[in-house]
């Protein structure tokens, strides 16, 4: 049973109330507690030693990466954080300035992006070392974006680059939140989602009905340098195209907007955001499944991203 299968069984049925506007199946849940001109995002997240960071990563950065995959989260929502909890569970054998500076790398990030770090819990969690954060943050009332919402003919677009996180990347990314928000103000995304798992498995989540479909084109893939290079020597298996299909972390933003609006929105992106890459991808399309486009011709993506306990 992988992930999302669990999720699944575990979501099915689960009790619910008014207050609810988006549950389980999100980046984030969206809860309307009856403020005029807002609603509220939920997340919570979890790194764990061996998993997500090696023992030998720096403290600050495991803690930078701890708060940020919540915030990346509620950048895919187009949402602005406001608090945090930390639950912090640690081996019976640990150092405590090894923690303060854990805490330092999210109070840095937190300052950035006006997050308060306001409680948590600490617990004893034998053999290696867990940070699970929850963040509280707003959304202007009825502007929020979800994974729906995708139409055939829009366009994909994605930020930044993709592939070889593992060299760095996935330990010192910045949550892409004040790109979302001037997405959402100015282009209205109908679906977008932050890439944690990898474009090739994240992309799936766009594809909601059941006669919508992609196209993606292989050569317009924004791969990262570290994927060039770690193919180049030979430190992976993986081609550098595959690589930024299927390697997790990138934490960039996956969204679609229709296809007459996409060149206005590059126009304005490069002014807006002149230090970040923005690319189109592919488009949407009116049948199940993802294609991929090469020099070669059109073949099905066989591809997937990571999946927990697969």
């Amino acid at each position: 049973m992988n992930e999302f299968e669990l999720i699944r069984i575990l979501t099915q049925g689960l009790a619910t109330n008014d207050s609810v506007r988006v549950g389980p199946g999100d980046d984030c849940a969206v809860i309307d507690l009856s403020v005029p001109d807002k609603q509220f995002l939920l997340k919570t997240d979890a790194v764990v030693e061996g998993y997500h960071f090696t023992a030998e990563a720096a403290p600050e950065q495991i803690g930078h990466k701890a708060l940020a995959r919540c915030l990346s989260d509620l950048a895919a929502m187009g949402g602005t954080p406001c608090v945090a909890l930390v639950t912090l569970g640690l081996p019976r054998e640990f150092k405590p300035s090894f923690i303060e500076s854990i805490y330092a790398g999210m109070e840095a990030l937190g300052k950035r992006h006006q997050v308060a770090i306001v409680g948590g819990e600490t617990t004893t969690n034998p053999e290696r070392l867990l940070l699970s954060i929850a963040v509280l943050g707003s959304v202007p009332r009825d502007q929020y974006i979800t994974r729906r919402g995708g139409q055939p003919g829009d366009a994909i677009f994605v930020t930044g680059e993709l592939g070889g996180s593992i060299q760095g990347h996935h330990l010192s990314f910045e949550p892409r939140l004040a790109e979302a928000r001037w997405l959402a103000e100015h282009f209205r995304p109908h679906c977008m989602i932050d890439l944690s798992d990898g474009l090739a498995g994240d992309l799936r989540h766009l594809l909601h009905a059941p006669a919508l479909g992609a196209e993606l084109l292989l050569t317009a893939l924004p791969i990262s340098r570290a994927a060039k290079l770690r193919a180049r020597a030979g430190d992976t298996a993986k081609p550098a195209w595959v690589a930024a299909l299927t390697d997790g972390e990138d934490f960039e933003l996956l969204f679609t907007v229709p296809s007459r609006n996409a060149v206005a929105l590059v126009d304005a992106w490069k002014q807006a955001f002149p230090q970040t890459r923005l690319t189109c991808i592919g488009r949407l399309k009116a049948t199940p499944g993802i294609l991929m486009k090469d020099k070669n011709g059109i073949r099905e993506l066989t591809e997937h991203g990571y999946v927990h306990f697969s």
